[in-house]
């Protein structure tokens, strides 16, 4: 089939590299508007972009999909199937009518659980033991389309959500590329999502990320895994916000927030056992291993993580 890639962030990149090996010609990449990144902030490409200029395939970077220009363009490339990787923007209509096989978009869970633009984090705070990926026809609603197919992956109890998301990254492309194959060939069929089991996974915003240090040490760990690599769970100290970027659970007694250290270890109270601080970072600072970051900052024994009494 002759399609166009949709897709923006590196876990889309694997598709792209799929899609291009298997027997589909990628005729054009639909990706969002160059942003500024770093510290100069200069207007950086996205990763499906970059992929695609190296390709020589033709790049469109609409504002927004409903952009006139845009729909004109994709009717005339006049595409059979639009696979869909992470690709960041509302799709109207009339962009949904232009393929014959309309938008296929690799989900990042089992659906229809976690539907929305943060599955894989959402599914590692919430402690669930296996996740997935799905591949579904686009509708107007959030990831309610019928379903093609699913894979099943494991979470592991030190997973964070980018060791998880670059796994489903490889298998998912190989599932994208075998659902563009069965319909293709006719013998692939959509099923309709059941209505039971449906949960939401919005984007996880820097304020969800803070830390709760009087919840159980298992929800505290599941936050910051599920919140590695961003936005960063987070807690303060000495009222500046430090990003606690891994921790490890321990049989420790201490009271929430509590501190103590040692020369090799840093341990922090949660509502039941302590963490074991593991790789943080200070404000305006790289990450560095929590011991180093406690023989920098002098602990006192009235030092505590979290907001101040």
């Amino acid at each position: 089939m002759r399609v166009v890639f949709a897709g923006t962030p590196e876990p889309a990149v694997a598709a792209l590299r799929a899609i291009v090996a298997s027997r589909h010609e990628v005729v054009a990449v639909v990706t969002r508007p160059d942003a500024p990144a770093g510290r100069g902030r200069k207007l950086v490409a996205s990763p499906v972009a970059q992929l695609a200029e190296e390709l020589g395939v033709e790049i469109l970077k609409p504002v927004k999909p409903s952009d006139p220009d845009f729909l004109a363009r994709l009717t005339e490339i006049a595409p059979d199937c639009c696979p869909v990787v992470a690709y960041g923007g509302l799709l109207p209509q009339a962009a949904l009518d232009i393929p014959e096989h309309g938008w296929i978009n690799l989900h990042f869970s089992v659906l229809p659980a976690w539907r929305g633009a943060a599955p894989v984090q959402h599914a590692i705070i919430a402690g669930d033991d296996v996740t997935g990926a799905s591949t579904f026809r686009i509708v107007k609603a959030l990831d309610a389309g019928p379903v093609y197919g699913v894979l099943t992956e494991p979470i592991g109890p030190e997973d964070t959500s980018g060791d998880l998301l670059a796994r489903l990254a490889e298998s998912g492309a190989k599932l994208l590329v075998d659902t563009l194959d069965g319909i293709e060939a006719g013998v692939l069929e959509a099923r309709e999502q059941p209505a039971d089991g449906v949960t939401l996974a919005p984007k996880i915003t820097v304020e969800d990320a803070e830390l709760d240090l009087s919840a159980p040490a298992q929800r505290v760990d599941r936050l910051v895994r599920g919140c590695n690599p961003a936005p960063g769970a987070w807690t303060t100290f000495r009222g500046e916000r430090l990003k606690v970027l891994a921790v490890r659970l321990t049989d420790e007694e201490l009271k929430p927030g509590e501190l103590r250290a040692t020369k090799s270890s840093v341990k922090a109270g949660t509502g039941s056992k302590a963490v074991e601080l593991v790789t943080v970072q200070p404000q305006g600072k790289k990450p560095m291993a929590a011991a180093d970051w406690a023989r920098g900052v002098r602990l006192t024994d009235q030092d505590r993580l979290g907001p101040e009494a």
